[in-house]
């Protein structure tokens, strides 16, 4: 029994030695591998830099966060649902009745009212050529077609400088906050719900005493302009996945290039 025991012990002995050894060849390879391992890894990340290079260099687009997505979506399905059942309609009807001419006469004639908020977010932003250039645009316009026809632009070769306050906001540093689709406005930002805000006062729109004239001044507006754009907001439907993240995107790097401009 004895020398049965010696012998079990003996070869446990054997067998642990032989463990202890294999451990010990296993961590010197693994250890002599560790700089290949380290290249090939390398290697790797580089071929995957590489292959996302041209996207990453290409993507200028800031980084908006959405935390009210819920409601934004349901607000987004909301003006869906409102421009399809009932503002295109309503514009495809007064597209057959008013002719070309009379509709963009009349996005002019809105334009050129819009005057005061350019000429002081121009001025605001310091830019003191676009700012006579506004003031050029509006003296020439109203005087020779009270505002119905783009007589400084089209024939005396003034360009347009379309400045709100959420790009003065912009323009000083302000980032565009968080993410916001309001009803009936549509898409928005923290800094352009501030930025509308401090326009409405330079809008000459809000100061007409009569609310029912004010709110139909305001309708013309609405649907004349969609009239001019119907088909613009199908098309992106069309050609997007998720629509929600496309007009997302496409409004936030749209307002993103107003501000570098």
């Amino acid at each position: 029994m004895e020398i049965k025991g010696l012998c079990l012990m003996e070869r446990q002995q054997k067998m642990l030695c032989c463990t202890g050894v294999g451990i010990v060849v296993s961590l010197l390879v693994l250890i002599c591998s560790l700089p290949a391992m380290a290249d090939e890894r390398q290697l790797s990340y580089s071929e995957a830099d590489d292959l996302f290079a041209e996207y990453e260099a290409d993507d200028r687009q800031p980084a908006v966060p959405d935390p009210l997505y819920w409601f934004n979506y349901s607000m987004y399905h909301f003006n869906d649902k409102l421009y399809f059942w009932g503002l295109k309609p309503l514009a495809q009807g007064y597209k057959i009745v008013a002719p070309p001419v009379l509709r963009r006469g009349i996005h002019n004639f809105f334009y050129n009212a819009l005057f005061p908020v350019r000429f002081v977010n121009n001025l605001l932003q310091g830019k003191i050529t676009s700012t006579g250039n506004e003031f050029s645009i509006f003296m020439i316009n109203t005087m020779g077609s009270l505002g119905f026809a783009r007589i400084a632009q089209d024939e005396h070769g003034f360009k347009d400088s379309r400045e709100d306050l959420g790009q003065t906001l912009g323009s000083y540093g302000v980032g565009q906050g968080f993410y916001l689709v309001l009803p009936f406005l549509g898409p928005c930002t923290l800094r352009d719900v501030a930025g509308k805000a401090g326009d409405y006062f330079l809008n000459p729109t809000g100061y007409i005493d009569s609310t029912e004239v004010r709110m139909g001044v305001t309708a013309l507006d609405v649907v004349n302009g969609t009239s001019l754009r119907i088909g613009d907001y199908e098309a992106l439907k069309e050609a997007s996945f998720d629509p929600y993240i496309a007009l997302k995107d496409a409004y936030v790097q749209l307002r993103q290039n107003q501000v570098e401009q």
